[in-house]
């Protein structure tokens, strides 16, 4: 199956369009937990065991791991998710952007060593730094178009040949990289007019939303925005809202809590 057809699959079976992110920070975990990669795992086997019934899917954030020499530890909560809740659509967030033989290594990462269903990308090199990924048939390839940060506009909101820079990156997957393989878009719910406007421009194609929860997006107004003709659409990721709604004994507990409320939220749009 394929990363499109996994990802509607998910949506119908789970009505939810929640994503939780998985972005291990040892300075906000429970204090047992932050010793070693070895604790990272477990609390994030815990949160994923704990959230999977209210999700569409979960990213793993690679710089968390990287960071703290938890690839390996990367490696075993992917076979995790893909085996123990196997509808769960597994995004790598990785954002890679190179070109020829780097780009290719990169895929090889996130698609073989990851067995990830799909991988967030960097458009600024151009198509030929998307094509290896989308070489990788049933795959998933997430260019990132308007992102949620605040300085993302200095350079995504340009103008070229008079319409903004994350437009022409939103018509270049419409039009060209979806015929290449299967293309996602990142954009951020901190922009629900532009998300909008992405919407319009891309049709049906999935869009990946981070930025409610801690950064401040609005659910109301995301999904009013950002839904497709079906009422799905949108992987909508939430993650240090979820991942640290407690830190202490019941922090299992909190994170469901979080995940379900979050899910319903984003469910009660009418």
């Amino acid at each position: 199956m394929g990363f499109h057809d996994k990802l509607n699959e998910a949506w119908t079976t789970s009505g939810s369009m929640l994503c939780v992110g998985l972005d291990p920070d040892p300075a906000k975990m429970p204090a047992a937990m932050a010793t070693d990669p070895e604790g990272v795992l477990e609390f994030c086997l815990g949160i994923v065991d704990a959230t999977a019934h209210a999700v569409c899917a979960f990213k793993p954030q690679i710089a968390y791991f990287a960071a703290l020499g938890a690839e390996d530890q990367l490696e075993r909560l992917c076979a995790h998710v893909r085996d123990r809740h196997p509808r769960a659509v597994l995004i790598l967030d990785a954002k890679r952007g190179d070109i020829g033989p780097t780009a290719e290594r990169y895929a090889e990462e996130a698609f073989v060593r990851y067995g990830a269903d799909a991988v967030t990308v960097n458009p600024y090199l151009g198509t030929d730094s998307l094509e290896p990924f989308l070489a990788h048939r049933g795959k998933g390839v997430i260019v990132l178009c308007r992102t949620s940060n605040p300085g993302s506009g200095d350079l995504q909101s340009l103008t070229v040949d008079g319409e903004p820079l994350y437009e022409r990156v939103a018509r270049m997957a419409r039009d060209r990289w979806s015929a290449l393989g299967e293309v996602a878009l990142v954009v951020g719910a901190t922009y629900p007019t532009e998300l909008a406007k992405v919407r319009a421009i891309v049709g049906d194609m999935p869009l990946l939303v981070p930025g409610i929860g801690a950064q401040g997006g609005d659910v109301d107004a995301t999904v009013s925005a950002g839904r497709d003709s079906r009422g799905f659409g949108m992987m909508i990721n939430s993650s240090r809202a979820i991942l640290y709604a407690s830190n202490g004994a019941d922090w299992a507990a909190a994170a469901r809590e979080a995940a379900e409320t979050t899910r319903d939220q984003i469910r009660s749009v009418a």
